[in-house]
């Protein structure tokens, strides 16, 4: 047993160096429906502010490797308490979803607080365009005087567009900056009437305003409405683990467990919580913005 998990942590330190050393292959734009899950970890990294896009390419593999060694830390430590291999694997298994379960939440709790400031933020770009200022101009004029979360990412279009002049591409790096979606919808907007023109930039804009602040008070009236369902199916979850956990302080206590019937018990424990978890978060889950506009 120790000499597997020695072999196990050996061949996770030598992937680890090598992608480090080797260089990462070109990434080619990936088509709708196609991105892989190291892709769709790192769009959740960027969401939570913990991945710069400018650092993208590695980020979704880096915390996969993360997760993984944290399996195997848990591993190791539970089995050193609870002499119980069964019982420190399925523990474990959980711990590993533990950074992906806070980063999405990080990433959602991020996207609701700019919900409620890309009203503001439609509201400035009115403002400057009124007073007279070029479409390019009142995006990075946002720099300034936009909401103050905000700043820096539209301080990364000025800068790009100053160095470049290409509006385009820089709303393109403003619209992956912010992997939102409705950043997305706001972008192709203001890429439509640069693109197409006309008068009607303003009543655009407004129209967009009033539709983005009924959605977020809609919203925030159902999360609030939401948020004990879901609390108390995450309790529902914990409460076993968590007396698993306690009882495993205690060898003999795990005696039941280190048999086949011990650890079919478990297996369908896990999956059962698993199972109930899903249905009690799709009976009360809401409908999510995707970013169909990507």
């Amino acid at each position: 047993m120790n000499g597997l998990l020695v072999s196990l942590v050996l061949a996770l330190g030598v992937y680890c160096v090598w992608s480090a050393i080797w260089p990462a292959p070109p990434q080619s734009a990936p088509r709708r429906g196609s991105r892989g899950v190291s892709q769709r970890l790192e769009e959740l990294l960027v969401q939570a502010g913990w991945l710069r896009h400018s650092h993208k390419g590695r980020g979704g593999r880096v915390f996969l490797g993360v997760s993984l060694i944290l399996v195997i830390l848990t591993v190791l430590v539970l089995f050193v308490v609870t002499r119980a291999l069964n019982v420190s694997l399925v523990l474990a298994v959980f711990a590993g979803f533990l950074p992906y379960w806070f980063v999405r939440g990080l990433a959602r709790r991020r996207i609701g607080q700019r919900r409620e400031l890309w009203p503001d933020v439609v509201d400035n770009l009115r403002s400057s365009i009124r007073a007279g200022l070029s479409l390019p101009d009142a995006v990075g004029q946002l720099a300034e005087s936009g909401p103050e979360p905000l700043r820096g990412y539209f301080a990364i279009f000025a800068r790009e567009y100053r160095l470049g002049g290409r509006f385009g591409e820089s709303l393109d790096l403003l619209k992956d900056s912010f992997s939102d979606p409705v950043a997305d919808r706001i972008v192709e907007a203001l890429r439509m009437a640069r693109d197409v023109g006309g008068t009607d930039l303003g009543v655009l804009l407004h129209a967009l305003s009033q539709f983005l602040r009924e959605e977020s008070r809609t919203r925030a009236e159902l999360q609030a409405r939401q948020s004990w369902t879901i609390n108390a199916a995450k309790l529902s979850i914990a409460a076993p683990w968590i007396v698993l956990l306690l009882i495993g302080t205690r060898s003999e206590s795990l005696t039941a467990f280190n048999s086949a019937t011990g650890t079919a018990v478990l297996a369908v424990g896990a999956l059962l919580c698993v199972g109930a978890y899903r249905i009690m978060k799709f009976i009360a889950r809401l409908p999510e913005d995707e970013r169909v506009l990507r």
